[in-house]
């Protein structure tokens, strides 16, 4: 078994200090909100995770497309990594949006367009995960996968502008806001540092995470590679 790159390592050690630097900001630089209070601190982590989850989709897309180009089954393997990780960000970022919800719209849930929309989103990449299981044949699964990874796609652009094109309770983080929606706020200069550093910061989680990911992807299908020659 190859061992683990000294790089990662590295960059195992970087991402947690740069979190531990994030959360901090969050809740020690960033100030209060005068209308929300504490909960609006929620709203760093959110966002940073819609954003990961959306890349990770995006990436996922072009890991398709790359398969189906190319024939390499290690595009099918980013893309499976991609999607995982999309999930898990993705369900962080309706959670915590649910956790700001509740005491700013008083209800956990509501049927807004983009709680809608990235519910569909979410759905339907869990159908994904799913659908792949039911698939034995690795080339088979490979192409179902490229082509399910790439359609899907549809649903990330149509969640991120459901709140730009749709009347909406949900307030648009940058650029103008609907005057109806509960909850905009006009962000002071270090609470835009901390939203950007949180970013910045989820963005190395992911690719830390990816990394991590892929490596074992690569170990499973070697492992499936050696059942199916047991096989034959």
């Amino acid at each position: 078994m190859d061992k683990k790159p000294r790089l990662l390592t590295t960059l195992d050690t970087v991402t947690l200090i740069l979190f531990a630097v994030a959360t901090a900001m969050v809740f020690f630089y960033a100030p209060i909100e005068r209308v929300m209070g504490a909960v609006q601190k929620v709203f760093y982590f959110h966002v940073a995770a819609g954003w990961v989850g959306m890349v990770s989709f995006f990436i996922a897309a072009v890991a398709g497309i790359l398969y189906l180009i190319k024939k390499d089954s290690k595009w099918d393997i980013v893309g499976y990594s991609a999607v995982e990780i999309g999930i898990i960000f993705t369900l962080i970022n309706i959670v915590t949006g649910a956790i700001w919800a509740r005491p700013i719209w008083n209800a956990w849930w509501t049927w807004d367009p983009r709680l809608t929309t990235a519910t569909i989103m979410e759905l339907l990449y869990i159908a994904y995960i799913m659908l792949r299981q039911g698939v034995d044949d690795p080339d088979r699964r490979n192409r179902f996968g490229a082509v399910y990874a790439i359609i899907g796609f549809i649903s990330v652009p149509l969640t991120f502008f459901s709140i730009r094109i749709f009347r909406t309770i949900h307030p648009v983080v940058i650029g103008g806001s609907d005057p109806s929606a509960v909850g905009a706020f006009d962000m002071t200069p270090k609470m835009l540092q901390t939203l950007l550093f949180s970013i910045l910061v989820f963005s190395i989680l992911f690719v830390d995470l990816m990394w991590h990911r892929i490596r074992l992807g690569w170990f499973a299908s070697k492992v499936e590679e050696l059942k199916l020659q047991i096989q034959d």
